[in-house]
């Protein structure tokens, strides 16, 4: 009994896991690139290959000439008194062989409000191109519903700076709906890369979107293609980036189910499926 009380105090030794690496998801990215670019533009491709390669040759080094590794320090072990009787004939394995990974992710709330304030930082760069370069804050707004609004795909620039509801409703429509899906996907992926979120959200993942809208605005809205400002689109994403990466990266993360206690506790717990079969 006293053995069993000492081994559930101490502290478990860490556990040798292999090291995390993005390249993965680089080289997958580049494929995807690559086969777009057959469809769309030849810089596409040139994009996906660059990316494959990088992706591939960092996969390469991280197993070759040494795997690598980092140490993960286990939480102290469960005792054995917390966990409740087992149902008849269910084998449980012991506690101090269960490990419990210390593994936290942001919320998924995190994500949406990541969305909203890159939302608002990349309304405030377009209006402001709006209105300091072409006088008018309904201009960028009506070049981003001018893809779904055929009247304004063939509006001339006096037409385009001035207000129309349709196409307030549409930009904010599909301002709000992308905004919100990409601060979703902060929330999932930003925890899958290595440390550094404020470099691949605010700066990587910013410019690797303009290059592919780069590629394909011409076939989804051809009337932005042929008036936008570069410059200040880069701006806008960066922005948006910046502003979502950041609520992210600051937000309060949660436990992953596996640091919510051993299995079988869970399992076994008041109200568990397990114990109403019982």
């Amino acid at each position: 009994m006293e053995e069993t009380e000492e081994r559930a105090g101490a502290a478990a030794e860490p556990i040798r896991l292999p090291a995390p690496t993005a390249s993965p998801l680089v080289a997958a990215l580049g494929v995807a690139l690559l086969l777009a670019g057959l469809v769309t533009n030849a810089a596409v491709s040139a994009v996906g290959l660059a990316l494959l390669l990088a992706g591939a040759v960092g996969w390469w080094r991280e197993v070759l000439p040494e795997e690598s590794f980092e140490e993960i320090e286990t939480a102290e072990a469960v005792p054995e008194r917390g966990l409740r009787a087992p149902a008849a004939g269910v084998p449980v394995a012991a506690a101090e062989n269960r490990l419990r990974l210390p593994v936290e992710v942001p919320r998924i709330s995190s994500g949406i409000a990541g969305g909203v304030a890159g939302a608002v930082a990349m309304a405030m760069v377009a209006l402001g191109y709006g209105l300091l370069v072409q006088g008018s804050l309904w201009y960028p707004i009506n070049l981003l519903a001018a893809g779904a609004l055929p009247g304004m795909a063939s509006a001339s620039d006096a037409e385009l700076r001035s207000f129309h509801a349709a196409a307030l409703g549409v930009g904010i429509l599909a301002h709000g709906t992308i905004s919100l899906l990409v601060g979703f996907l902060y929330a999932l992926i930003l925890p899958m890369l290595p440390r550094r979120h404020m470099l691949w959200g605010g700066f990587v993942a910013p410019l690797l979107w303009t290059g592919v809208v780069w590629a394909v605005l011409g076939i989804v809205d051809p009337t932005l293609d042929s008036r936008i400002d570069w410059l200040w689109f880069i701006a806008s994403q960066l922005a948006f980036g910046l502003a979502a990466g950041l609520v992210v990266a600051r937000s309060e993360p949660v436990p992953t189910p596996q640091t919510r206690g051993p299995l079988t506790a869970r399992e076994l717990g008041p109200g568990s499926r397990r114990e109403r079969r019982s």
